[in-house]
């Protein structure tokens, strides 16, 4: 019984130092999955390694993992292009080797630090450089053992808590680390409160020490971004991205420069300077929400936040000359660029619209907001303007009709707000 428990045991730590070679080995890793041991299968053969389950060589490479613990087993690990794939099937005996290392090396390392100091000058040099040497071998191992307990249970908290500790006492550069890793986890588990959480320690740890500071905070952004796409109700994401604004310059403050309206005290060459910039990023702010509520069929927040968008586009861009900022453009213009505006908007509605099934409840919410986009677009366009408008809704049909038919108990509702 006793050899089979220490057999077990050896077999798991030679899994846990073949994953910890491979993070050491890589360190550029930027994704890792857990996938079926068949889908390992696949992932060789497209990366032009086709193993086979019976094969000779898939038991060589197996019996040469039992033997050497730092050699690649395919059938366990993939790890090609900086991608990570870890079998399912060593996830429990991974991550109780991981766990044992990881609370074995962070206890010495806590007794290792709370030692009193030596007073004997005599033996104090000698001392002083075991101490540091012991110091910095348990501070590596904390980091080792931490990072691949992590990728396999990220919210284990006295593992990011112990990161904490040994970052605080190194160099800049851990904190760069911390961020790779973080992200790492976050590729797979887009939701990790402690992930998200460790981020924002880490910015707030290196604000004012850290020259490049500005650049970090834009590529948090494009990560909330990127990971916003791919989890669409990942509010943790959005929140961090609120976060972010107080760390922002004030030229990366989007909306906070549109609502202050600072061109309006302006030179004209300055302030087309400036509006030109802001055109380009609301524009792609527009852009980017189109598409969302073209993939995510019934997010209110996403029509909310149009509305937002729309509001100040017109005020700003295509707006009378009287909340136009720069006074540089003509009537004629003007209402050209308004017109691309309606076009662009009803183009949208209508291929909202042309996509719906009534007989799931997102295609139904799409159509209430809809029409609640055009009963407030018809409000914010000017009056002159109205007709054009309502000329343009002609293409998507008659949305009473559609609102009745979703929702028919609000028809009265309905036919206040549309006639």
């Amino acid at each position: 019984m006793m050899t089979h428990s220490s057999s077990s045991q050896d077999y798991e730590f030679r899994l846990l130092g073949q994953l910890e070679h491979i993070l050491e080995s890589d360190t550029l890793i930027d994704e890792v999955g857990f996938v079926h041991p068949t889908q390992l299968v696949a992932l060789k053969e497209e990366a032009g390694s086709s193993i086979n389950h019976v094969s000779s060589s898939q038991q060589s490479e197996h019996n040469m993992f039992m033997t050497d613990p730092f050699s690649h087993d395919g059938t366990i690990f993939w790890n090609q292009e900086h991608k990570l794939a870890i079998s399912t099937e060593v996830i429990f005996p991974l991550y109780n080797a991981a766990k044992n290392a990881f609370l074995a090396s962070v206890e010495q390392y806590k007794m290792l630090i709370n030692l009193p100091a030596k007073t004997d000058n005599s033996v104090a040099e000698t001392v002083q450089d075991q101490h540091l040497a012991s110091k910095h071998f348990l501070e590596s191992e904390v980091m080792k053992h931490s990072k691949a307990l992590l990728l396999l249970s990220c919210d284990f908290g006295t593992a990011w808590n112990s990161r904490k500790l040994v970052v605080l006492q190194e160099i800049l550069s851990l904190f760069m680390d911390e961020l790779k890793l973080s992200a790492l986890i976050l590729s797979y588990s887009p939701k990790s409160d402690h992930a998200w959480s460790h981020r924002r320690w880490v910015i707030k740890s290196i604000a004012g020490k850290c020259p490049n500071l500005q650049e970090i905070v834009v590529k948090e952004s494009e990560l909330v971004e990127k990971i916003a796409e791919r989890s669409k109700m990942n509010y943790r994401a959005w929140h961090h991205r609120c976060w972010l604004v107080s760390y922002m310059t004030k030229d990366q403050r989007l909306m906070l420069r549109m609502l202050e309206d600072i061109c309006l005290n302006q030179e004209n060459d300055l302030c087309s300077s400036n509006m030109m910039g802001l055109y380009k990023i609301w524009k792609e702010e527009l852009d980017w929400d189109e598409m969302l509520i073209k993939r995510y069929i019934g997010r209110e927040a996403l029509w909310v936040h149009r509305r937002f968008l729309s509001q100040y586009w017109v005020k700003h861009f295509v707006s009378n000359i009287q909340y136009t900022p720069c006074h540089s453009e003509d009537d004629h213009s003007k209402n050209r660029d308004m017109y691309i505006f309606m076009d662009n908007e009803v183009e949208l509605l209508h291929t909202c619209l042309a996509v719906l099934d009534d007989d799931f409840e997102d295609g139904q919410a799409q159509v209430t907001f809809v029409a609640a986009y055009v009963f407030w677009m018809s409000k914010q366009i000017p009056h002159s303007q109205r007709t054009e408008l309502e000329e343009k809704l002609k293409r998507i049909g008659d949305l009473r009709d559609l609102l009745n038919k979703v929702d028919p108990a609000k028809a009265q509702l309905w036919n206040g707000l549309m006639s």
